[in-house]
């Protein structure tokens, strides 16, 4: 019996140090293993979205050129005054082919402001495309952390298991001998089985973050990624949320989907002007006068003018509509503050908590969960407590374990949240 608690506190110690000599083998073959950097490049790279949204913008800057340009001016052709007895274009003095040109000129400052629409719907896709690039880093350092939970999670367990099934083989043996009752071995071998489960649960939800990191980066999140805790730029300590959220790519977006509808409020009322549009034309004449001199051709210049005198039905509901439309951008606009408000405001106190739990997991929970493992140990091979307890213990130091492994995990999730809200400069170099 003795050789068995010896055994039994071998394993235990190469359980201890299993963690620290898997971690230096992992950082020696996974050099060029996947970081969370190398993740968000990628991302940031193949989202079709950020660059749907940069040609949309471009598009817009194409287009504001062409808005304050004059419509083309169209040319007039044809034949005045044929007779239609004879369709000869001698006969008649007032007979004329004549050729002209006509120029549109719209109402007010009609061009020059859908020149600036189209300059702030530019400004409003550009800064969408930023938004959408600080929204892909987000998400994808959430699942990337994910992912990182799952593979140590999955690692912490299998370092359990190996010392659980080395006490399960222990135990068969003792109770082999009649040193032990039935009831340790079942209690073995059902920890063993359960863990198997946890095993398996952390394996499925690993390859659900997995493809979701797919839908980012493709094959590359099926390769390994790095051991390392994923490291994000530090926080601020100090936050102006009010001169920080303004200048969020979002409420930039916002902002100047505002500046758009103020403009074609501003079009509207353009409606309550004249358009006008002026033509020339030259008439030729042929034949001869009564007198035997040639017919003089004729030169014509018009000018032609909009009334907007029956405004109640067009002009004047056209202004109204373009009015709740401006309003309907400003609230949107106080939306997506309050919305960025509220993100911040719930992650920094969830980054705040978060860190307390983890200062109390580093300073007490993990030494105590593991000096409760040893005490434990010590007592089942002194005799003093019997096996259930034993594995309790052992039990209870794994769940410690993997809950601090969580909680700094979600500790960095809330932080690239708060990232997403105030920015970061290492998203802006990708």
């Amino acid at each position: 019996m003795c050789q068995s608690y010896i055994h039994i506190k071998v394993q235990y110690k190469k359980y201890l140090f299993s963690g620290f000599f898997y971690c230096c083998l992992l950082s020696a073959s996974n050099v060029s293993a996947l970081s969370l950097q190398q993740a968000e490049q990628l991302a940031v790279k193949e989202d079709p979205s950020i660059e749907s949204y940069r040609a949309t913008s471009r598009s817009y800057v194409e287009e504001s050129v062409a808005d304050n340009t004059l419509p083309d001016p169209r040319l007039l052709l044809g034949a005045v005054n044929v007779p239609v007895d004879t369709f000869a274009l001698d006969q008649e003095p007032m007979t004329q082919l004549k050729v002209g040109i006509v120029q549109n000129f719209p109402r007010g400052d009609t061009l020059a402001l859908k020149q600036q629409q189209s300059q702030f719907l530019s400004r409003s896709a550009s800064a969408m495309a930023d938004d959408t690039k600080r929204k892909t880093i987000s998400e994808v350092r959430e699942t990337y952390l994910n992912l990182y939970y799952e593979i140590a999670a999955y690692e912490i367990i299998i370092e359990t298991r190996s010392l659980f099934s080395e006490l399960a083989k222990i135990t068969e043996s003792s109770y082999a001998s009649g040193r032990v009752n039935q009831q340790d071995v079942l209690l073995a071998d059902l920890e063993l089985s359960r863990l198997d489960d946890r095993a398996t649960k952390i394996q499925t939800q690993e390859e659900t973050d997995r493809a979701k990191l797919a839908q980012w980066i493709g094959e590359a999140a099926w390769t390994e990624i790095s051991t390392e805790f994923p490291v994000l730029p530090g926080l601020p300590e100090n936050v102006d949320l009010n001169s920080v959220i303004p200048q969020h790519p979002l409420i930039r977006a916002e902002s100047a989907k505002v500046e758009a509808s103020k403009k074609m409020t501003e079009m509207a009322r353009q409606e309550y002007k004249p358009g006008w549009s002026a033509t020339l034309d030259y008439g030729y004449r042929s034949g001869n006068n009564p007198d035997g001199t040639e017919r003089a051709d004729f030169a014509s210049a018009l000018v032609s003018l909009d009334i907007p005198l029956f405004t109640g039905n067009r002009q004047d509901k056209t202004v109204a509509a373009n009015e709740e439309k401006i309003s309907s951008a400003r609230y949107a606009k106080d939306d997506k503050l309050r919305t960025l408000k509220q993100l911040y405001d719930q992650n920094q106190h969830l980054w705040d908590r978060l860190g307390d739990r983890k200062k109390l997991y580093e300073t007490r929970l993990l030494t105590s969960a593991k000096n409760n493992s040893r005490a434990a140990l010590n007592a089942y091979q002194s005799g003093i407590s019997e096996f259930n307890t034993l594995m309790r213990a052992q039990i209870t130091e794994l769940d410690v374990r993997l809950e601090n492994l969580r909680i700094r995990v979600d500790r960095a999730i809330a932080q690239s949240k708060i990232l997403y809200v105030i920015g970061d400069a290492d998203n802006e170099n990708y």
